[in-house]
């Protein structure tokens, strides 16, 4: 764990009360996941275990819908970390993204009970639209790959 993760500052945190209900990473939801995300320079990381329950249909390794599951919520707040970084006040206030697209890409099976990375990193911005690119790991393996275009919903 990098000393990034340590700090209290994760992504999913600065989301507004009214936007932070995610199953998969709002901290409001007291059920979800509770995926963490967090910036580190020009690159976002979120570590994740999944619980048993979220077997695939190969025993001992993850289903694909968990998988597009982090993807989903670590590309949104990787996306609006971007989307701040970029903007004339970096300090300012954190937007909220939603996924227009997610194109994800199963290279490995990806076993369970272990910690899972995703690292995100920014393709490119155009307005409210921020493309990022993804990959989850487990260990030095490689399991999947995935781009998401995410837009910044409006204020």
């Amino acid at each position: 764990m990098s000393d990034i993760e340590h700090a209290d500052a994760w992504i999913q945190k600065e989301y507004s009360p009214e936007n932070s209900h995610c199953y998969g990473c709002g901290v409001a939801n007291p059920h979800g996941n509770g995926l963490r995300t967090y910036l580190n320079g020009a690159e976002t990381v979120s570590r994740f275990t999944p619980d048993p329950m979220y077997s695939g249909g190969v025993p001992g390794n993850v289903y694909g819908g968990m998988i597009a599951s982090l993807f989903d919520c670590h590309g949104t707040a990787s996306a609006a970390a971007f989307h701040r970084q970029q903007s004339d006040d970096p300090s300012g206030p954190l937007g909220r993204f939603v996924t227009a697209s997610l194109h994800v890409n199963f290279l490995a099976p990806t076993p369970q009970a272990q910690v899972l990375t995703v690292s995100g990193k920014l393709k490119a911005i155009d307005g409210r639209k921020v493309w990022v690119e993804m990959t989850l790991t487990a260990g030095e393996a490689l399991c999947a790959t995935a781009e998401m275009l995410a837009i910044a919903l409006r204020k």
